[in-house]
């Protein structure tokens, strides 16, 4: 079997694909282990997938160029200074015009990059496209925590995203508190519920994109638990695995997608499915976008 994303570029300034891990779950609300997320992820994105990914019937480049980035001891910090440590770092390759891929760890360290991207781009030209069960537009986590976490807990990344003024599309979504509906509702959020009606057309869900530049962040509960069982709060009846395909191909083919992570994968034992789907979810990402711009 031919091993699958080469790591091949030791300088990340020098890099068009940078893989960020930012191992952390402090702020997990039921499950932890999304700590372990990232390294098993990259394990199956290094050895196990198929070079030809037949999704967007591409080999990738021979001249990219990617490297690999891990932010160490994440996990002592505070959520501030977690949020802090991944903007720093995100932000870093964002001069050289490197497409980062982010690998969580629990939601909140997408905040981080949203932060990094908002100094960049001017955020009401760019719409995140959330693959998720929940909203994540909770303002802090004191309404289910005995120990708050504050503003940057994984239940507060995409209200957080979209007070920095970016365009927010949320895709899966089946678990929520009212206020966060109320919120949505309130502010025009596009919603597309799962388990309400019938699912949509992936062409709707990007029709719904109002703008050309596209970040997707993929929470792997967004996924029905069948075929992604290893996260910190699955929730029944999530996305099929060839929808998500199907959708990703429209956006990546449709959009200017200028960044993307996946999120809150908790390895378990004895079970490799997880982790090996999010890795063909991340190596199918970076071929269709090297496609698009080929």
């Amino acid at each position: 079997m031919a091993t699958g994303l080469k790591i091949n570029c030791s300088d990340p300034y020098k890099a068009n694909v940078v893989v960020l891990c930012a191992p952390y779950d402090r702020t997990a609300s039921f499950r932890k282990g999304t700590v372990n997320g990232p390294a098993a992820i990259v394990e199956s994105l290094k050895y196990q997938m198929e070079t030809y990914d037949r999704y967007s019937q591409a080999l990738p480049a021979a001249e990219r160029k990617v490297a690999l980035r891990e932010l160490r001891n994440l996990n002592r910090c505070s959520p501030a200074r977690m949020v802090a440590r991944v903007k720093q770092e995100y932000e870093k390759y964002l001069p050289q015009g490197a497409f980062v891929l982010l690998l969580g760890g629990e939601h909140s360290v997408s905040t981080g990059a949203f932060g990094a991207l908002a100094t960049r781009y001017a955020p009401r030209e760019v719409t995140i496209v959330q693959i998720d069960a929940h909203f994540d537009l909770r303002d802090d986590d004191s309404d289910y925590s005995d120990t708050p976490s504050g503003i940057y807990a994984h239940c507060t990344v995409m209200r957080r995203a979209h007070e920095l003024g970016f365009n927010c599309v949320h895709v899966g979504t089946r678990a929520y508190a009212q206020e966060e509906m109320l919120y949505a509702c309130k502010h025009g959020l596009a919603v597309f519920e799962w388990g309400q009606g019938p699912v949509p057309e992936p062409r709707e869900i990007v029709e719904a994109i109002s703008t050309r530049l596209v970040y997707v962040t993929i929470d792997i509960d967004g996924f029905d638990p069948a075929c992604m069982p290893a996260t910190g709060t699955p929730v029944p009846g999530g996305l099929e695995w060839y929808y998500a395909i199907s959708l990703l191909k429209e956006i990546f083919g449709r959009k200017s997608v200028i960044g993307a992570d996946v999120v809150e994968v908790a390895p378990r034992p004895f079970d490799v499915l997880t982790e090996y789907g999010a890795a063909q979810l991340c190596y199918t990402m970076l071929a269709l976008r090297e496609k698009r711009n080929t």
